[in-house]
């Protein structure tokens, strides 16, 4: 049995059937849902049937909960004690040692798999995640994309799918060709430190001192001129890049003084960044390689970063692959021969709302009816290509390796990902747009910090987690003065990981997260640490235990037991619904009512001292059980479970 609240909710269903036709013969029940009562004393469960048959039969709830109550017979089943009316529901109070022993063992005996409770329809998924151009470092905004695709990759597998974790590199591009440039003019030279932050830093100097030298150049034509107001808007923005070169130049000396006295030398840098991106397109050797060269440099600091929090990746995708097969030009031909491809004034367009009508995707897809979905351009006046052929064409490359396909994308390229699933659908592949989703996230606010990779101006990932890590020593030091330095140190990564990693996954990911150093390390509610405390608390009565009693599951009566034990009946239904609806804030949420329900058990009532030694064994075993669904839901969350804090 891996659900024992669906087990007691099948003997409940059961009785109340049985009772019904006794007192209603001939009337049908409805199907119904179970829930808490608000007051433990009432129940364990609760069921609101008799308000839908009150119309049918013509009576009050009152008068038919209490008519049909009275035909329960609780014998008749293994986990119910007793049924009653109150206020027209229909109240199952558990026999609670059977229960228990029901929970407990379950709990014990499944361990590491308790609460995963495995699909009927197995898939193969790929998960896209982070995504990050190769051109600056990862940032908390970045993180919370990485956060979430690893967790949903994670909930997925425990669910039984084959997951494949991907990230498609944007190697096209001006961004990509500046960094490259900028360490070409430098004389390709190794990265120092963060190699994700040194090729971020050759870029936004790039960028400044381009910049730089262009407002100094219009400054002088506009005095020329006497352009009194003009003269001040642009030296505004000069000082706002003379302000990013004092930190450019701070952080990595060397790369922003070579750059500020090559670049000015050069008669036209942009022309030569444009001729490097096109060689690059065309697969030229030189360009190629050198390209590669410094992508790779991010890459390996993107893996880095990630790697310190447990994120990893099954395959880098390039988007130049693509784009060096022409496998954007394959859609193109295949889009140019539906009807829902035309020309518009020398552009080439797809009618997205169209297609969506003709074959009735809003309804399919429950999109709003009376919304027209904008026409996507796929090729310029001037014949020139948009990225979106080529995102086409590695999503139908994907759909070659699974039948289910995970993007974790920003909010703001909605209407591009449903573009592409209608593009999809244009050129006969509707399975494809059936199984793509696109797990949409808003940003993430860091109070008083304001970011611009163009100019060099990011929280990185790599900053986070070392504050977090700080932050999180400081609090273990002042809790546990007895440990080692290193023993230390290794609670602090794990807390001070887990704090950002559930910070970034408790809040539903359509709404901004503020990030709040004081409320993400909390020891004493809603929190990571908070959690993580309550799972080594837990580690920590069991190894004091020198001996396990034979449990007394019958004496766990007291009301704070009794929450426990349901509150760990819940874990596989909470993990289901997380796992289909892709919300890791249900595990979040239940993660932290276990610690709460936990931690008032363990302040009430005691363990090892129990008034009798069959209390003490069942306790133990309650203490046992939490330990495993504490341990099994921040895993689940990619958050570490230490056994001491």
């Amino acid at each position: 049995m891996s659900n024992p609240l669906a087990m007691l909710r099948e003997e409940c269903q059961g009785l109340l059937e049985k009772a019904a036709e006794e007192a209603h013969p001939g009337t049908p029940l409805p199907k119904t849902k179970y829930s808490p009562p608000p007051d433990p004393e009432m129940g364990e469960l609760s069921s609101p049937v008799c308000f839908q048959l009150a119309r049918t039969l013509r009576q009050s709830p009152q008068e038919i909960a209490q008519s049909i109550a009275e035909k329960i017979k609780p014998s008749a089943s293994e986990l119910i004690e007793s049924a009653g009316a109150v206020g027209g529901y229909i109240n199952f109070k558990v026999d609670i040692g059977r229960f228990a022993t029901l929970v407990l063992g379950t709990v014990i005996e499944k361990d590491g798999e308790y609460g995963f409770v495995k699909t009927k329809d197995p898939q193969r998924v790929m998960v896209e995640h982070t995504s990050a151009n190769p051109n600056a470092p990862l940032h908390i905004g970045n993180a919370r994309n990485s956060i979430l695709g690893d967790c949903l990759a994670e909930l997925l597998r425990r669910q039984g799918h084959e997951v494949l974790v991907h990230f498609l590199v944007n190697d096209m591009g001006r961004q990509v060709a500046m960094a490259t440039y900028g360490w070409k003019l430098m004389g390709k030279p190794e990265p120092e430190g963060r190699a994700e932050l040194w090729v971020g830093t050759i870029y936004a100097s790039v960028n400044v001192v381009n910049e730089t030298t262009r407002l100094n150049g219009e400054i002088r034509e506009a005095e020329e001129r006497g352009k009194v107001y003009e003269i001040a808007e642009l030296q505004e923005e000069l000082e706002e890049y003379q302000k990013a070169a004092v930190e450019l130049r701070k952080r990595y000396p060397e790369v922003y003084d070579t750059l500020a006295e090559k670049l000015p030398q050069i008669e036209d840098a942009n022309a030569e960044i444009v001729i490097l991106n096109t060689a690059y397109e065309n697969n030229e050797p030189e360009a190629t390689g050198d390209v590669r060269k410094v992508v790779g440099y991010c890459l390996e600091g993107f893996e880095t970063s990630l790697g310190e929090i447990g994120i990893g990746f099954d395959s880098f995708d390039f988007e130049s692959d693509l784009v060096w097969k022409k496998a954007a030009d394959d859609v193109l031909e295949e889009l140019k021969a539906t009807p829902y491809a035309f020309m518009d004034e020398g552009a080439l367009i797809f009618d997205s709302d169209k297609i969506a009508q003709d074959l009735g995707l809003k309804e399919r897809w429950g999109l709003n009816p009376d919304h027209e979905i904008p026409r996507l351009v796929l090729v310029r006046s001037d014949g020139t290509t948009l990225y979106t052929l080529r995102d086409m064409a590695y999503h139908i490359w994907k759909f070659g390796l699974v039948n289910r396909d995970i993007n974790v994308i920003g909010s703001e390229q909605r209407l591009a990902q449903l573009q592409l699933r209608l593009a999809l659908a244009a050129m006969g592949r509707l399975w494809m747009g059936d199984n793509l989703l696109h797990y949409a996230y808003e940003l993430v606010y860091l109070p008083g910090v304001k970011m611009s990779g163009r100019l060099g101006r990011y929280v990185t990932l790599s900053e986070i987690v070392e504050k977090a890590e700080k932050l999180a020593y400081e609090a273990v030091d002042v809790r546990s003065p007895h440990l080692s330095k290193e023993e230390k140190e290794g609670i602090a990564r794990m807390v001070g990981h887990g704090a950002i990693k559930y910070t970034l996954l408790s809040v539903d990911s359509m709404k901004t997260v503020t990030f709040d150093w004081e409320k993400a390390l909390n020891f004493e509610t809603n929190s990571a640490p908070y959690i993580q405390y309550s799972h080594a608390r837990a580690c920590n009565i069991l190894k004091k235990a020198e001996e396990r009693p034979e449990p007394d599951y019958g004496r766990l009566t007291a009301r704070r037991e009794k929450e426990l034990i349901m509150a760990l009946a819940r874990f596989p239904e909470t993990f289901t619904d997380a796992v289909n609806e892709l919300k890791p804030g249900e595990i979040t949420a239940y993660a932290n009512n276990l610690s709460d329900k936990f931690n008032s058990f363990y302040a009430a009532h005691p363990v090892l001292k129990a008034e009798t030694p069959g209390l003490a064994g069942a306790r133990l075993r309650l203490v046992e059980a939490t330990r495993i669904t504490i341990r099994n839901a921040l895993q689940t969350l990619g958050i570490a479970p230490p056994e001491r804090m």
